[in-house]
């Protein structure tokens, strides 16, 4: 039971949207304390965390395609 938890997470944290661990990175905090803090945050504002986790995905997402390197000029 334990392993399937773990390589849920791990799969989770490996395809995901990496906000809570470049929010850390960016704060200087370990990633745990960043989910931890979007968790309390959904449970205490009925969803709204859940809500702002996913607003700064869709920001980051689309930052990371903005700012990707092109190789050439036909890379349009």
């Amino acid at each position: 039971m334990l392993r399937a938890i773990y390589s849920l997470r791990y799969f989770l944290e490996k395809r995901g949207f990496y906000v809570s661990s470049r929010l850390a990175d960016r704060l200087g905090m370990r990633a745990k304390s960043v989910r931890l803090f979007f968790i309390y945050v959904s449970f205490a504002t009925l969803g709204a965390g859940f809500a702002i986790y996913l607003t700064m995905a869709f920001v980051l997402k689309l930052k990371d395609l903005v700012n990707t390197k092109r190789t050439s000029v036909f890379d349009l």
